[in-house]
């Protein structure tokens, strides 16, 4: 259950609107997903969070499949099942198959182990890699 009231479109202001015309129109879809519903809550924050989001996860040096990927892992480290069901979704409608997912979960699950392993045994960086 969400914290906040979720914002439909036909009960939004008129800035919030225009935000939500925005995500609707750059992602091709009719509607717009629970999280943006909630962050309507701050029309400021709203907006701020969609422009970065536009700017980060359009094309550039990585593909949009590979940056939906990263988002995916960094929400299953992160614990945020929202993010990973929403980014798993458009990763899927951007071509990840079963098999990328299984095998970045894998390496989802590793880093994280050895990541563990390094921080608790306080392990110093070799200087070529600094």
């Amino acid at each position: 259950m969400a914290l906040v009231k979720l914002l439909e479109y036909a009960d939004a202001p008129p800035a919030v609107r225009a935000v939500y015309d925005d995500i609707m129109r750059t992602r091709g879809t009719d509607r717009v997903n629970n999280f943006w519903k909630a962050l309507a809550n701050d029309p400021a924050l709203l907006e701020r969070t969609w422009s970065q989001v536009k700017q980060v996860m359009a094309p550039g040096a990585l593909d949009p499949l590979v940056k939906e990927m990263i988002y995916i892992a960094v929400s299953a480290t992160n614990g945020c099942e929202y993010c990973t069901y929403s980014h798993t979704a458009a990763a899927r409608a951007k071509g990840m198959t079963e098999a990328m997912w299984m095998e970045l979960m894998a390496v989802v699950a590793l880093a994280n182990a050895t990541n563990r392993l390094a921080n608790g045994l306080r392990v110093p960086v070799d200087p070529q890699f600094l």
